[in-house]
């Protein structure tokens, strides 16, 4: 067992990489090739990676693929993903190419309001508490206007602080819930620079015109932004589905819409259904250099917000159309962040032709509607493990350290046989045979 150190984070790179590879490898040299294997050979690339976190040995790379041909409200788009899952990018360039010659994706921004909240405990008497914040509230607004100056010169900016009671849930707590505009910025700097402001100034307002206890406890946004929406959506006429795989489009449709009602109800479902969504949506987020984690949390709370966990998309066939879209919060900026920093997520931006925020918003919500209506459209006609595992089947000949002369064999075998994991195995040690 190893010994705790102390002062890691003050060691250079290379005394953090000997400690490291001294303390927990056996091979010591092929630890060391491998971490230096994925250092980018211009220096400063790597010292611009070296300073996003702390503590940097090396890179982690993901493969950053394109999907083709997405047409989202008229226009033409080839969508950038970073991403490792096996059939991804395939699924969703397959979408675009079956919507692109039925009219395509249209999306719109229905709201792009952010929250954030100074949460705090007080333990007088609450009309006290409530005419002494209406006095405040406009003194809070004055206090932040050297950070929200520049926010504000171009449209954003706070757009309203309530004072909120929790203390039936919890013993003396408080909120006060405040309202953003943060334009093309994700705006979470900003959002809490303000907040800390609001923490502040009430807190020393407090101790003058208030008689009892009042702390702040933290002051932070959330990443839970059921009014910053966007929708997004396909439609056409159900004849109008008919495509190789689909030779019964009236049966298609119909299998289709149980589908999506079965995740509106069920959670096992639902979960699995709105992973598939993510993989889209997550993958964009990443490759635009904007925080798929604050995004995950924030869609999958939007998910469960009527007390259960249901699908994120909606299908509806109504005199002959057949329709599926997605309502889903996304807090994404264009601007700020990686955005300017990482030069792959410049490169992104650039092939999306630099998107306002709430364009990538309706960007990233067409990859999940696009990811999902290739998932479901595999499972309610080939299956889903059809197409996923002949993607996969190059990831289980790596495995096996497969030739290229073997994997060309092999891939031409399945061509027509079931790709399984035991049956690649097996037709891999037949040719080694």
């Amino acid at each position: 067992m190893p010994n705790a150190i102390s002062g890691f984070s003050k060691l250079s790179k290379s005394e953090k990489i000997d400690w490291l590879i001294d303390t927990y490898f056996s091979d010591k040299e092929a630890a060391r090739n491998l971490v230096e294997q994925y250092w980018n050979t211009d220096e400063t690339i790597q010292k611009l990676h070296d300073e996003f976190i702390e503590n940097t040995i090396t890179n982690y790379y993901l493969p950053l693929g394109v999907a083709p041909n997405f047409l989202i409200n008229q226009k033409l788009y080839t969508i950038p993903m970073a991403i490792e899952e096996s059939s991804v990018v395939a699924a969703a360039s397959k979408a675009a190419k079956f919507w692109l010659d039925r009219g395509g994706f249209n999306a719109e921004i229905i709201s792009t309001e952010k929250i954030g909240q100074v949460h705090f405990t007080y333990d007088g008497d609450f009309k006290a508490l409530k005419s002494f914040f209406e006095n405040v509230k406009p003194k809070l607004i004055e206090d932040t206007k050297d950070i929200t100056k520049n926010m504000e010169r171009r449209g954003g900016g706070i757009l309203d602080i309530e004072l909120r009671p929790k203390t039936e849930d919890l013993e003396y707590y408080y909120q006060l819930h405040a309202t953003f505009e943060t334009l093309d910025a994700m705006g979470a700097n900003f959002i809490n620079s303000c907040l800390e402001q609001f923490a502040k100034t009430f807190q020393q307002e407090a101790e003058h015109k208030l008689e009892g206890q009042l702390d702040i406890v933290m002051s932070i946004l959330s990443n839970y932004v059921p009014n910053c929406l966007v929708r997004a959506e396909v439609s056409c006429p159900i004849e109008d589905l008919k495509s190789k795989d689909i030779s019964s489009p009236s049966l298609f449709a119909q299998k289709f819409k149980q589908a999506i009602n079965i995740a509106e109800i069920e959670p096992y479902r639902a979960v699995t259904h709105n992973k598939g969504i993510m993989n889209g949506i997550d993958a964009v987020v990443l490759a635009t250099g904007n925080d798929f984690r604050a995004v995950e949390a924030g869609v999958h709370a939007y998910a469960a917000k009527e007390g259960s966990y249901k699908s994120l998309t909606h299908c509806s066939i109504e005199d002959g159309v057949f329709k599926f879209w997605i309502e889903i919060p996304l807090a994404l900026g264009t601007v700020g962040g990686l955005t300017t920093l990482h030069p792959l997520v410049k490169f992104a931006l650039d092939m999306l032709e630099n998107p306002s925020a709430k364009e990538l918003m309706q960007i990233v919500a067409v990859a999940g509607l696009a990811q999902n209506f290739a998932a479901v459209k595999s499972l309610t006609t080939t299956g889903i493990q059809e197409g996923h595992m002949k993607m996969h089947l190059l990831n289980i000949l790596n495995q096996f350290g497969a030739t290229t002369t073997e994997k060309e064999k092999l891939i031409e075998h399945f061509k027509t046989h079931i790709v399984t994991h035991s049956a690649v195995v097996e037709a891999i040690e037949k040719i080694r045979r």
